[in-house]
């Protein structure tokens, strides 16, 4: 059985230039699942609680907070934990930081670390990712979102809402929904 036997986590730079929290996952068969987590430019109410520093260093953005619950309480309760069992190890970072908002651990720990561990199952698995999670046999590639506007966090305009976006539903691929998106007058390009 392929167990964690340990838990890494460092503070990275993302591409926007602020700190983020990546996490390793190392198995008895020396397998390792590595997983970063960068934020997005806004947050809902509603969304789970990103652990930042809030000191001087970063303007406030560091994650050495959630870096530390990864390396002393998510390790400690992760040790021994099946890495295929990925139901077991969200729901124990889940009771171990016993808030609606994941504000004790940190969403972005959490996250980080659950993301490895999904990784390091396929790599056990020898599957990709999107495999070891879905499991299905046929594969049907999703209808590509493509943001035509953006407002709020996102844009120097009034408009209340976040993006809007189009869906080319009933393209006949995905070359074909990806040029209906960019060019919706012309023909079926296949």
């Amino acid at each position: 059985m392929t167990k964690i036997i340990d838990l890494y986590a460092r503070q990275i730079i993302d591409s926007r230039g602020n700190p983020t929290v990546e996490a390793d996952v190392l198995t008895n068969n020396n397998i390792i699942g590595r997983a970063s987590v960068p934020s997005g430019a806004s947050t809902g109410k509603y969304e789970a609680v990103e652990l930042r520093d809030n000191d001087n260093i970063y303007m406030g953005k560091g994650v050495l907070r959630a870096v530390h619950n990864i390396r002393n309480s998510i390790k400690d309760n992760l040790l021994g934990i099946s890495i295929h069992d990925q139901l077991l190890i969200d729901n124990t970072m889940i009771k171990l930081d016993g808030t609606s908002n994941k504000s004790n651990l940190g969403a972005n720990a959490m996250l980080a670390v659950s993301l490895a561990c999904a990784k390091a199952s396929a790599q056990a698995n020898r599957k990709p990712l999107y495999d070891n999670i879905i499991g299905f046999d046929q594969y049907v590639l999703p209808v590509p979102m493509m943001n035509i506007l953006n407002g709020g966090s996102h844009a120097d305009n009034s408009i209340d809402f976040q993006e809007f976006m189009v869906m080319p539903i009933g393209a006949n691929s995905f070359s074909h929904a990806l040029q209906i998106g960019v060019f919706p007058l012309d023909g079926d390009p296949n």
